[in-house]
């Protein structure tokens, strides 16, 4: 590690210092949790030199955080989607962050644009604006034209972004490992884990080829659909900094005025937007993952009663195993149907939670956080925050933390926060859960057996002429297991039968030498009265060192 990099790590650290102590996040420290020296610290630490700000502590982390960059900025936007770690307030003060940031000089911009496509932009572009459309943490957009007439839009990451992240990683870990070794409640938290999967989510943030890699297999999903639309991605002009795709025309799905304007059926395309998030989920188990207002648009020029969605921003996207597909989707019917038995067996059938876990009292605590949310009208409750109060509850029985849930339980709160402030009266559960009959009917009806049957056939073709010669290493391999078992039972007897000749030989050898100490003592009048000299601890000492020696 070079001197100047161990340098500005410490200049950075010396600016973060400086910002907890300006907005006094020292209010998150848990003093009592801590050790008497660590206390001593908080207590006389250099935050107590500045004014405690009238905002709340909630507040004056988001303020922190913005105050740090983008890096910081970005990693509290993800961090706000882990409500199973924080509080509700916590966690809508950090879903405030918005993605406006300062953008950077467009001089600087079309050079690295040139650099990673290897051409100039008058061979690329037939028109190129230098001022940007909009600026992000990690890249900024710009309008452009191709040759053809096609417009398009241009992302190209922000410079020198790797090294800085690097940076900030590295001391989010180390203030992360300090939360979790000197805190007894920071395990909880899984601080580390949170920076790991920051980490993750952000160099795949970084990769334009990854992100042009999920616009591409999203837009096959749904190509010809008027449910959704995904922007057409060029790949000549593709490379891991920057994106070139498709330019599109929507009004954003959180003006509420612009759509009352277009007349646009508003119910309808709340109801829409659960079934694309279902769509993605179950049918191709590829899921857009950061389906955020910012990301998404209403189609102009479309009918008003059959409204279409549009994505962008592709950075983030999930999947499923198809087992995972399955517990989830029989998970959620279970539920609709209060039965809790079922529920739990299926966490743990599906490896979520130990196998040692104790049924009854899993199905007890998850009755206990489900009762109150049926008994009220199903419009009121929240989707999202019912499977948020789940996972909680599964934590506690040592359920292993799952990303891919963690993604889709972010994605369904996006959706179905969306889709109740496009219409307030929405039943998420209404909607979803039909179409979740109906997957699984399909799923278990003789076509989609077949059509499993018909994923499966290459494979099984493939293996069918290793099958005779592995059912005769089976049965081999049972027949020896026989034979050893008789061979160990065997072993095990002659070890018993020479354990008690050892025994034997052992209370003859403490007899043999009981009786030439009773010798020596009555020949030897002297060892009598040394041995009478001694006090009752050095005989027991003495007891307890033969009896060690007797024991080797």
């Amino acid at each position: 590690m070079s001197r100047m990099f161990i340098f500005a790590q410490l200049s950075r650290l010396l600016i973060i210092i400086w910002v907890c102590c300006r907005f006094r996040l020292d209010a998150f420290i848990p003093g009592q949790a801590l050790p008497f020296w660590l206390r001593l610290f908080v207590f006389f630490g250099p935050w107590k030199l500045f004014p405690t700000p009238k905002q709340s502590r909630e507040e004056r982390l988001r303020l922190a955080l913005e105050c740090l960059g983008p890096i910081f900025v970005k990693f509290g936007q993800i961090l706000s989607t882990r409500r199973d770690l924080l509080s509700d307030e916590l966690a809508n003060q950090l879903k405030q962050l918005q993605d406006k940031v300062a953008p950077f000089d467009a001089k600087l911009s079309k050079q690295l644009i040139e650099n990673s496509l290897s051409c100039s932009l008058d061979e690329a572009f037939s028109r190129f604006d230098d001022i940007p459309m909009a600026s992000a943490s990690i890249a900024q957009v710009h309008s452009a034209a191709l040759h053809n007439g096609k417009e398009v839009v241009v992302k190209v990451t922000r410079p020198n972004i790797v090294k800085t992240i690097r940076q900030d990683v590295s001391l989010m870990r180390l203030i992360a490992n300090g939360i979790e070794t000197y805190w007894s409640e920071g395990y909880r938290l899984h601080p580390v884990q949170v920076v790991n999967d920051y980490e993750k989510v952000i160099f795949d943030e970084l990769d334009m080829q990854r992100e042009a890699a999920n616009a591409s297999q999203l837009r096959r999903n749904f190509l010809d659909s008027d449910l959704i639309y995904i922007p057409e991605i060029f790949w000549q002009y593709i490379s891991r900094d920057v994106l070139v795709m498709e330019r599109v025309y929507g009004m954003p799905v959180a003006d509420l005025e612009a759509l009352h304007a277009a007349n646009v059926d508003l119910k309808t395309l709340a109801e829409r937007g659960v079934e694309i998030f279902f769509t993605q989920v179950f049918r191709d188990s590829f899921f857009h993952a950061d389906m955020h207002p910012g990301n998404i648009f209403v189609a102009q020029g479309k009918p008003a009663l059959n409204p279409q969605y549009i994505a962008i921003d592709f950075g983030i996207v999930g999947a499923l195993s198809v087992e995972d597909q399955n517990y989830l989707a029989r998970n959620l019917l279970a539920f609709f149907q209060r039965d809790y038995r079922q529920v739990a067996q299926l966490h743990v059938s599906s490896g979520w939670v130990p196998a040692d876990t104790q049924i009854e009292e899993f199905e007890a605590a998850i009755r206990t956080v489900c009762e109150p949310i049926f008994e009220r009208p199903l419009k009121e409750i929240s989707f999202g925050h019912f499977l948020l109060r789940l996972f909680q509850t599964a934590r506690r029985f040592n359920m292993e933390v799952q990303p891919q849930l963690v993604l889709l339980q972010k994605t369904l709160l996006n959706i179905e926060g969306l889709g109740r402030q496009l219409y307030p009266d929405l039943d998420l559960w209404q909607t979803a859960q039909p179409y979740l009959e109906n997957w699984l009917k399909q799923k278990l009806a003789p076509p989609g057996i077949l059509k499993s049957l018909k994923q499966q056939l290459p494979d099984l073709i493939e293996h069918s002429p290793e099958i005779p010669s592995l059912v005769f290493d089976a049965m081999t391999q049972i027949k020896h297991l026989d034979k050893h078992g008789q061979q160990r039972e065997t072993e095990i007897r002659a070890l018993r039968l020479a354990l008690d000749q050892q025994k034997r030989g052992r209370h003859q050898l403490v007899g043999g030498i009981g009786l030439l100490l009773a010798g020596a003592i009555a020949s030897q009048p002297e060892i009598l009265v040394w041995l009478q000299s001694l006090s009752y601890v050095s005989i027991g000492l003495i007891a307890l060192g033969g009896w060690f020696v007797l024991k080797r």
